[in-house]
């Protein structure tokens, strides 16, 4: 689709351009007041992870529904700067930045708005306070606490120790608390995720408890994510949740049964070579997701993904259900990370019309 096209207010759903990014607004608003709803009256709150929608547009909405903080997590320094400059200027980067070159682009933010980062290491947080302290800034630390991603993140509890005594005496920066992140495989159900959670967690709290023990206070306990939203509430000590996925949800967590699919993609049927099957214009290119991970279609479920490629995907009914040349269709993708990164913008609508289109200024923020 060229970076022009950008359907008008008012548009049927049905004259829309394909391939196109789609947002069911209904099911965006239910998501986000499930949230609202949870998080209430609770000290937790969630922390939405822009990795899902790369717009300050949709963080700016899912603040306003409430439930949440008044700022987002980033997974790195350029999509914070987008952000910022979208006006979403409380900012937690769960993950390592270790440049000089781009912790001086944090603290060029930090002028803006409350920067925070992650750092699982006492060099990094000298060079963060070195270069905070020549941009005249604080930039708030949490402590990584590798959980079960076996990634980036502390291995012991006397790391994190080590790590939450230099960061409160150093100058430039402001120790905050821990941070960890967690998965669950498959599609459990609530007594697993319960269980999970807890298991994950609780390995977090022992760092927390440890630091506090030598006087150090721990402002921030930023843990979870989608799987656990519900649960972190229960657990004493958690202050907020990385939640991404539940904004738009994906079938890849189809076990979340309270939440609606609402970022999907729309196609067109462009051939039918045989009975049976159909192809759509619709392809890798234009859904992206890890490899194995096959959208679904959307209401049509005598429908099936045969295969998918560069820009088509193959389409197979039950031989009975009829698919013609120019009907539309929808996708429903199982990963909505990769795919939100390969559109410019949302297209947003609501009983058939589109109702607002949304920019992704934050796509492909690789650097």
């Amino acid at each position: 689709m060229p970076a022009e096209y950008r359907p008008a207010i008012g548009t049927p759903v049905s004259h829309l351009d394909t391939p196109c990014l789609v947002v069911d607004l209904d099911a965006f608003e239910h998501n986000l007041n499930i949230i609202a709803d949870t998080y209430r009256d609770s000290v937790c709150k969630m922390r939405q992870h822009t990795k899902n929608i790369k717009s300050p547009a949709l963080a700016h909405k899912q603040i306003r529904a409430g439930g949440t903080l008044n700022g987002v997590c980033t997974a790195k320094v350029s999509e914070a700067e987008v952000m910022v400059q979208g006006g979403v200027h409380d900012i937690l980067i769960p993950n390592n930045v270790v440049t000089r070159e781009k912790i001086a682009r944090l603290c060029a933010l930090a002028k803006e708005g409350d920067m925070k980062v992650c750092v699982d290491n006492t060099e990094n947080v000298r060079t963060i306070s070195d270069v905070a302290e020549e941009w005249g800034v604080k930039i708030g630390v949490l402590i990584e606490v590798d959980t079960s991603m076996g990634r980036g993140g502390i291995r012991n509890v006397a790391q994190g120790v080590e790590i939450a005594k230099l960061a409160s005496k150093l100058p430039g920066v402001a120790f905050k608390g821990v941070m960890s992140h967690q998965s669950v495989q498959g599609k459990p159900d609530r007594e697993t995720r319960v269980i999970e959670a807890h298991k994950w967690i609780k390995k977090v709290m022992v760092v927390k408890d440890a630091i506090e023990a030598e006087g150090i206070p721990v402002e921030m306990v930023s843990s979870g994510e989608t799987f656990c939203y519900d649960i972190c509430t229960e657990i004493p000590g958690v202050t907020e949740v990385e939640g991404g996925t539940y904004a738009l949800m994906s079938t890849g967590f189809s076990y979340m049964t309270e939440f609606k699919i609402a970022g999907k993609v729309m196609g067109t049927i462009v051939s039918t070579p045989r009975p049976g099957v159909a192809i759509g214009d619709v392809g890798v290119h234009a859904m992206a997701g890890p490899s194995g991970m096959v959208p679904t279609v959307d209401g049509l479920p005598v429908v099936t993904v045969e295969s998918i490629h560069d820009d088509h995907i193959v389409l197979k009914t039950d031989g009975k259900t009829q698919l013609v040349i120019g009907d539309k269709f929808m996708l429903l993708p199982a990963h909505q990370d990769m795919l939100v990164n390969r559109w410019d913008q949302f297209i947003a609508f609501r009983n058939g019309k589109v109702e607002e289109v949304w920019d992704i200024p934050g796509r492909g923020c690789f650097h």
